[in-house]
């Protein structure tokens, strides 16, 4: 026992039997107590379900696209800007990356783009995977590259630069629209 419940208990005239069993019951409820409010606080941080599938990563063999996109972390923002020098807009920085990483042409514009490879549904994301955002009204109006572990590279405003942002931030994670998937497991 610690030593002020034993100055209490020397202190207080009680039967000590009583005492004694009424401290094992309050110190059994408050563990309980804690038990429980340890369970909520770990439930209370569970991320959106849209974008549940980011606590799990695949492989489809092309984590060179990601390798390149997080090359280009700090790049500055441009709007029509498609290369390193000049600056990149959200579909600049993912047509470079996919064309000088994978050899893959892709349209300019992320509606166009949108079309493209296949929707992985509720399947885990893998590096390479392109990342869907309604950011302005439309389904398809942002977009970057997964990299893995929930974070993924884009370039996302003016006046800002290329950077990496994990998809379950409340921000990323309320405007989700999906992941497609270009490149396919080389079995």
């Amino acid at each position: 026992m610690s030593v002020h419940v034993l100055r209490i208990m020397q202190q207080t005239p009680f039967n000590q039997d009583l005492s004694c069993r009424t401290l094992i019951g309050c110190g059994i409820f408050i563990c309980a107590l804690l038990s429980l409010n340890g369970c909520s606080t770990f439930s209370s941080k569970t991320p959106s379900s849209k974008v549940a599938q980011f606590k799990q990563d695949a492989s489809v063999g092309s984590e060179d696209i990601s390798i390149a996109a997080v090359g280009l972390v700090g790049v500055p923002y441009r709007y029509g800007g498609n290369n390193p020098k000049a600056g990149f807009d959200c579909s600049g920085l993912i047509g470079y990356v996919y064309l000088k990483s994978a050899n893959i042409k892709l349209p300019r514009t992320i509606q166009e783009m949108s079309s493209k490879g296949k929707n992985v549904g509720d399947q885990a994301p893998a590096p390479g995977d392109l990342v869907f955002f309604n950011t302005t009204g439309d389904k398809y109006s942002h977009a970057g590259i997964y990299v893995g572990k929930g974070r993924f590279v884009h370039a996302p405003s003016s006046g800002g630069t290329v950077r990496l942002e994990q998809i379950e931030s409340p921000y990323w994670a309320n405007r989700f629209t999906e992941v497609r998937r270009l490149v396919s497991n080389p079995q």
